[in-house]
């Protein structure tokens, strides 16, 4: 199992003080740690047994959980944020779904937001006009019909067990072959869409991403963003323009990808004049 850190809090400890009632299987965690102060990541590595991998560098999600990986060869790989708490059972939950579909190249369990309620955390690939049209309108006009249709298709299937187009990565059980197969997490993106990207090539390689609600994990998504909101805002717009831009990268979209880019900047310009409002000052 590997988890990736950058100056964790107490989330690290829920983390890996959840992971022993997750499964029967025996199960080493690796922690990659990405950041610059150490010392919660070693006293919890230290109680709970976990091996540290230090890259002496922030490499971003993707090639830090690449970096873990490559440290096991294990049939089964799990790649989780380090703010989630497992429930009981749900890693043996997943393992069994892996088995009883050969073709999952991924699996991800049910996300719960801290309050009890549904993150939708297995989603399909948006179309073009749907996922430029939730893009770019979502933040000022959060009931726009693009956002409402997409949300509309995720509802249908929010409690049932079925592929999906691609499927969070705040937790992820993968198969390794497959994970081989496709090269592991785009390490072109910081941070950010790595899980779309994984998803989109999976699918595309024959293998399933596969949705298991009857595995639950609860996931503190503020504990990423509280210390670095705007870096993490700037960082959200470039891995969406990235991945969109790879998407539809003929010379024929050539005037769709610079409106891509001109709808994310004017996003970005709205959601960082939101956080000066809040926070008093435009972040650098």
């Amino acid at each position: 199992m590997v988890t990736v850190a950058f100056n964790p809090g107490s989330e690290l400890e829920e983390f890996a003080g959840s992971l022993a009632d997750a499964t029967r299987a025996p199960t080493t965690l690796v922690i990659v740690d990405n950041g610059t102060e150490h010392d919660i990541v070693d006293d919890i590595a230290g109680r709970y047994g976990a091996r540290v991998i230090r890259p002496g560098a922030n490499l971003g999600y993707g090639a830090a959980a690449n970096l873990g990986a490559a440290e096991a060869d294990e049939p089964w790989l799990v790649v989780a944020n380090p703010d989630i708490a497992w429930t009981p059972g749900s890693l043996d939950v997943l393992l069994e779904a892996g088995g009883r579909h050969p073709g999952a190249g991924s699996l991800g369990p049910m996300v719960l937001n801290t309050d009890g309620t549904v993150y939708p955390s297995a989603r399909a690939i948006p179309s073009l006009l749907h996922g430029l049209g939730h893009a770019v309108f979502v933040r000022w006009w959060p009931r726009n019909p693009w956002t409402q249709s997409y949300h509309r298709q995720q509802e249908r299937v929010l409690f049932a067990e079925h592929p999906a187009g691609w499927l969070s990565g705040s937790c992820l059980l993968l198969r390794r072959e497959a994970f081989d197969q496709v090269g592991g997490f785009d390490t072109d993106y910081f941070m950010f869409f790595e899980d779309v990207d994984l998803g989109d090539r999976l699918g595309k390689a024959g293998w399933q991403n596969v949705f298991v609600p009857s595995a639950e994990v609860v996931h503190d998504q503020g504990a990423s963003w509280r210390q670095r909101p705007a870096a993490m805002i700037r960082a959200h717009h470039r891995s969406a323009e990235r991945y969109l831009h790879r998407r539809y990268d003929g010379w024929h979209h050539t005037p769709l990808r610079r409106a891509i880019s001109a709808g994310l900047r004017a996003r970005l310009w709205w959601e960082t004049r939101e956080y000066a409002g809040h926070q008093g000052s435009v972040p650098p």
